[in-house]
């Protein structure tokens, strides 16, 4: 590999001025391109790979957009486990089964289950598994020449992110639509608020804050899941099932949820962090089924400009509860999810008003809007910016030490994900003696 970096300094402002510009003036055209539909036919097939809950609520945002002009079918769904490619399939069936055409040969589990649906003839795939498999999952669909939907983060280590960033550069070449689940990109009352802010509502801006403060989504314990399938599940099963508590298959919480809110931040500046320092652990977290990931983080990132931004994301019932992001200018202060802006002296000077949310669903508008006019949008490369800004964090916090963008995103040390083949398969983090997992230690940790 070179030793020159990816994304350097001023390479990767130009790049976020030059997207920004194209977001704003709705998407890339790149002439005839690559047809959305099958030869011969107007119908834009889908195939979902990961089946869970938001594998299948994004296939039913997809079909919420159908048209009679290019109407859509579900052609193919793939997942590891048997029920959930089952379990899927039935709610899906309930609720579209006019736009269902899922026979019994394309519905497929098992570790080559996304393989398989990549071999149907979907021209478009929704990628939703565990965000560790998104970088091998993103480069087969690029290979095989399928537009993309690809839940966000789009990796869980830096690897994983050059893999995303070079993979979508043949996407580009092969003028694949690329999309990205920051659904924040996509409502009406955000893309307002950050041009605002854009255009100097609040003066020069030197602070962000942004927060992912809340409870824990879930846990699935391994006695229950062998309570629940009657037999003891393997070790990699067990993660799998339960895999928002371990890092290879989940990035810590810091890159799962909180990199929406990360990522509001890199849009606002156009650009990302270049150094990083923070802290974190975990104060609640113990036991068998909570894996090794931290339940608390909080990270001060520094922009190239000398632009601070405040990150803090925390699992710990009973305290604050924030999910939002606010920027500090020369001139006021803006509440940039609430889309309201107030001078230094607190008077209101802007705001958005109701609506202009719903950014789950807008965002499939938005794609199958551009690929029915022949656009070709692709949120690849901040897609895969903003998780390794996310990525960043987390070694800041599980080191101890202040990082550089160019050393983390270069970075050899990975968490281990391998396109593995069966239950069987020992995965890359196991448990210790008395069936817990090493956690990260501040100060002692490598992550570089």
């Amino acid at each position: 590999m070179s030793d020159k970096p990816l994304v350097s300094n001023t390479s990767r402002r130009t790049f976020l001025k030059t997207y920004t510009a194209t977001v704003a003036a709705g998407a890339l055209t790149l002439g005839t391109g690559r047809n959305v539909h099958a030869a011969g036919s107007d119908t834009i097939r889908i195939g979902l790979i990961g089946a869970g809950s938001r594998g299948t609520g994004a296939v039913g945002q997809a079909l919420n957009t159908n048209s009679g002009s290019n109407p859509l079918k579900l052609v193919a769904i793939g997942d590891v486990f048997e029920d959930k490619a089952k379990a899927s399939f039935a709610g899906l069936q309930e609720l579209h089964s006019q736009l269902m055409d899922v026979p019994g040969d394309r519905l497929f589990w098992g570790f080559d289950a996304y393989q398989k649906v990549l071999a149907t003839d979907c021209d478009l795939v929704i990628l939703a598994t565990p965000p560790g498999f998104r970088p091998i999952h993103f480069e087969a669909a690029v290979n095989a020449g399928k537009h993309i939907f690809m839940e966000k983060p789009v990796a869980t280590d830096a690897a994983g992110v050059r893999q995303v960033l070079a993979a979508n550069e043949v996407a580009k070449e092969k003028s694949l639509a690329v999309a990205v689940g920051l659904q924040r990109r996509h409502e009406q009352r955000y893309r307002e608020m950050i041009h605002q802010l854009q255009d100097g509502v609040i003066g020069e801006i030197h602070l962000t804050r942004v927060y992912w403060n809340g409870n824990t989504p879930w846990v699935r314990s391994r006695h229950q899941l062998d309570e629940k399938y009657g037999r003891s599940i393997s070790e990699m099963e067990y993660q799998l099932r339960n895999w928002y508590h371990f890092v290879w298959l989940c990035g810590d919480h810091i890159v799962e949820q909180h990199i929406h809110n990360l990522d509001v931040s890199n849009w606002l500046f156009g650009e990302f962090p270049a150094t990083a320092n923070g802290l974190g652990g975990r104060q609640n977290r113990d036991g068998h089924d909570r894996g090794e990931i931290f339940d608390h983080h909080f990270v001060e990132f520094t922009y190239p400009n000398g632009a601070k931004m405040y990150s803090q994301c925390r699992h710990i019932s009973g305290c604050w509860p924030s999910v939002s992001e606010h920027a500090h200018g020369s001139k006021g202060i803006a509440d940039i999810g609430g889309a309201v802006v107030h001078n230094l002296a607190g008077e209101r000077i802007w705001n958005f008003g109701r609506g202009g949310a719903g950014g789950h669903q807008q965002e499939h508008f938005d794609l199958f809007a551009d690929l029915r006019a022949g656009k070709i949008p692709n949120e690849g490369d901040y897609g895969a910016l903003s998780t390794m800004t996310s990525i960043m964090g987390r070694m800041a916090t599980y080191s101890g030490q202040q990082v550089t963008w160019e050393e983390c995103l270069h970075t050899d040390v990975g968490v281990g994900v391998q396109d593995f083949a069966s239950f069987d398969d020992v995965p890359p983090t196991t448990p210790k003696a008395d069936g817990t997992y090493a956690i990260p230690m501040p100060g002692l940790a490598r992550v570089i």
